[in-house]
């Protein structure tokens, strides 16, 4: 058997992500403090059923160094304590207005629709949604108005919280999804519409560009609508800047297990192109970059294999591990999730799985919606 095939089966699909992450590392934009918008800003936000974050949500947004129009909340028919907590907060602070949503009209997906309604009512020259379970820095309007100089559309991953087990071990993969697979900078560099990454958490438009393409409304459908918005941009001629944004926010997505497999199930799917030859190829790429190594070192050294053998699966491991080593030094990780992370990609395969399953049966749920099958809706 040829001296080069251990190599290229155990260590070459670990070590291409591990080069990558280390050069977005370095280059990812992350904005600086101090800038300011040559125009309004509103601050737009979507809630349905937020008790436990939208007041920190909201307070953080008006808590804002760089001066804001307004900020927004769209109450999407919220029935838990959010209205209460936002007349509470308005009648603190007149920035602070309440747009009562009366339901979802047939045709749209439960955020889209939240947000071409907030957009409707916002009067500033630049829109900046957050997510409701999402937390402004005092300084993170400055850092938005730095990277969205020179692009239409900026969109950013937020500091992530996570405090029990489940969140340590698997949100952090969503960092590495986006450091592993391709150069960041190139998002901003072209204008092809294929190479795009987003995240909804953060989203942050100009109003002229908004309405070029359509806003929200031209993505009703769409239950990964942050992609397919930024997609939508990029397809219009719009530049878009993908960003990390430590600096900018924090976010506590998921609490549990239970939502954890619930808010990736509805959209991993989607999100690769509900395509079951992509979903093939992600479950083959992540198994041989982050799975395979760590079987075949453990069989290499249990069995005696050759030193070739045995010498690059150390290495797919050793890259698998200078890999989440360097996010979690930079993100804040645990080290839980480094020493995890082969049964978190597991956990994530199987989401993945999960989520084709729900696409395919018309099951999305989310928020005590259920969604169709993209193609039905």
């Amino acid at each position: 058997m040829t001296d080069w095939l251990p190599w290229l089966l155990l260590s070459a699909p670990a070590v291409l992500p591990a080069g990558l992450t280390m050069l977005n590392l370095f280059t990812w934009a992350r904005g600086r403090p101090g800038a300011r918008f040559n125009g309004d800003v509103s601050v737009l936000i979507p809630a349905r059923n937020e008790e436990q974050t939208i007041e920190q949500c909201v307070r953080s947004a008006l808590a804002s160094t760089h001066p804001l129009l307004e900020v927004v909340v769209f109450d999407d028919a919220s029935d838990d304590a959010t209205p209460d907590i936002l007349a509470r907060i308005a009648e603190e602070d007149e920035r602070l207005r309440i747009v009562k949503g009366t339901g979802l009209p047939e045709g749209w997906v439960g955020k889209p629709h939240a947000c071409h309604q907030l957009a409707r009512h916002a009067r500033g020259t630049l829109l900046v949604f957050i997510d409701a379970d999402t937390a402004l820095e005092p300084e993170g309007v400055e850092r938005i108005a730095s990277l969205i100089e020179d692009c239409d559309l900026l969109t950013a991953v937020p500091r992530q919280i996570t405090i029990t087990p489940p969140e340590q071990i698997v949100l952090p993969l969503l960092h590495l999804t986006y450091t592993a697979w391709l150069p960041l900078p190139l998002i901003h560099l072209t204008q092809d519409p294929r190479v795009l990454a987003a995240n909804g958490q953060i989203l942050a438009v100009r109003r002229s560009a908004y309405d070029m393409i359509g806003g929200f409304a031209s993505v009703k459908t769409e239950v990964v609508d942050d992609m397919a918005f930024c997609r939508r941009m990029k397809s219009a001629g719009g530049r878009v800047r993908f960003a990390d944004g430590y600096q900018i926010s924090s976010c506590r997505m998921y609490t549990s297990t239970q939502e954890i497999w619930e808010g990736f199930s509805k959209n991993l799917y989607e999100g690769i192109g509900e395509s079951p030859f992509a979903l093939l190829g992600v479950v083959a790429l992540y198994s041989l970059a982050f799975i395979v190594p760590y079987i075949a070192l453990f069989f290499a050294i249990d069995a005696g294999a050759a030193a070739a053998w045995t010498a690059a699966a150390a290495v797919g491991v050793g890259a698998n591990l200078l890999t989440r080593g360097a996010l979690a030094g930079r993100y804040g990780h645990s080290l839980l999730s480094v020493i995890a992370h082969p049964i978190a990609v597991m956990f994530l395969l199987a989401l993945a799985v999960n989520s084709f399953l729900w696409s395919r049966r018309g099951q999305i749920r989310w928020r005590g919606r259920v969604y169709a099958a993209r193609g039905e809706r």
